[in-house]
């Protein structure tokens, strides 16, 4: 392949969209930290607040109920604590709950010791065991404290959306705390937090077209907060201290104004993914596609091939002039078995202990770039054929 190369890793990090850009470039000509009471202090703080209206209406939320982070492994972290607060009341979290196919950023337990951490699994499918989860919640002693649940709305890896109105229900039911790994869900289906979404989300700009380095911790309310993670000033009502990043702040909330926008084009790019599947399968009829048979995102491919390693593979997309994962991109590149395929049980000896490789793509993907893939494929399943024929 020559000229451009060919991304197909949105659910690593979405391309920069240009009016997120151009929002950062503005605020990175206001010199005046937010908090300053001078008129350019005013106008970093108009930016950071009109950046917070803009996230607000992503998730269907009250813009004072969102707080700025430096990403979603900070929220996620903040958010994953056992010291809360009910007004200027302390409440204690006595456990918290996680799926074995969530993001690490949940799996490490953020605040918790690890004695304090339950786990529940997920079915062949990816989908969250409900009756197991279930059975935790009504088996904690309410005595002890609160149970704190938190979950992925949608899988990174597998795209596998989370039946998330049922398991803020079940939470409900039984006074937990929800907190939702919201994601990879942002922009890519519609999200009211208000209507089934549990009391917390987590975002990150650079999922949807915003930079790297922002996030968000979103509430229903902000009655019920935890006790800050980080601490100094009283930015953020005192929820998240330091002074604001007002140029990566202006840049997501342009993405997710842009988001929002977005989620009318969210089924052409369900036909763009649906047409590239159907030509793997044409190249490689024996391909296993991971969590087909439940919801999932519209943009999101996970899948392996016999007899084709995903670590080899992903070497020869990337000279290919190809961009796309092997699993998650979530560990400084490092690649290996997936979590999210144990938890899903694929048995050792399968075709999942080769690693998988993950297409995902957004509405700015383009015919070519997926052409480039489905090129690269083919020479790849050629030097297969001449494997299996030589052996």
């Amino acid at each position: 392949m020559t000229g451009r190369r060919a991304y197909l890793d949105f659910n690593a990090s979405a391309p920069l969209a240009p009016q997120a850009r151009a929002a950062m470039m503005a605020a990175l000509d206001v010199d005046a930290n937010a908090s300053s009471v001078h008129g350019d202090g005013r106008e970093a703080r108009r930016m950071v607040e009109q950046a917070r209206r803009d996230v607000a209406l992503l998730v269907g939320a009250q813009p004072e109920h969102v707080v700025f982070t430096s990403g979603a492994t900070e929220a996620a972290s903040m958010l994953l604590s056992p010291q809360w607060m009910m007004g200027r009341a302390p409440l204690r979290m006595a456990r918290l709950v996680v799926c074995a196919a969530d993001h690490p950023c949940f799996l490490s337990g953020g605040r918790f010791d690890a004695d304090m951490v339950s786990m529940v699994g997920v079915d062949a499918d990816g989908v969250v065991d409900l009756a197991a989860l279930e059975a935790l919640l009504a088996g904690h002693d309410r005595e002890q404290g609160l149970m704190l649940v938190a979950i992925h709305a949608a899988n990174n890896e597998t795209g596998v959306i989370q039946p998330v109105a049922e398991i803020s229900r079940l939470a409900k039911a039984h006074g937990a705390v929800l907190v939702v790994d919201a994601v990879q869900a942002a922009g890519r289906i519609a999200i009211d937090i208000t209507d089934g979404w549990g009391d917390f989300l987590i975002l990150s700009a650079h999922k949807i077209g915003g930079p790297k380095g922002a996030g968000a911790v979103v509430g229903v309310s902000d009655l019920m907060m935890p006790a800050p993670l980080v601490r100094g000033g009283g930015q953020e009502k005192g929820h998240r201290a330091g002074t604001e990043n007002i140029a990566a702040i202006a840049g997501f909330g342009a993405a997710a104004k842009l988001a929002l926008a977005g989620l009318e084009e969210i089924e052409a790019v369900r036909a763009m993914r649906d047409a590239f599947e159907a030509s793997l399968l044409e190249l490689a009829p024996d391909a296993v596609i991971f969590g087909n048979k439940a919801e999932r995102l519209a943009n999101t491919l996970f899948f392996a091939i016999p007899g084709v390693k995903a670590e080899t593979a992903q070497i020869a997309f990337d000279l290919a002039g190809v961009s796309l994962s092997a699993g998650s991109a979530c560990s400084s590149g490092k690649v290996g078995p997936s979590h999210v395929l144990k938890a899903m049980n694929v048995a050792e000896g399968s075709v999942g202990d080769q690693g998988a490789l993950r297409v995902s793509i957004g509405a700015t993907t383009t015919k070519i770039e997926l052409d480039a893939f489905t090129s690269a494929l083919a020479g790849m399943m050629r030097r297969r054929a001449a494997r299996i024929n030589a052996a």
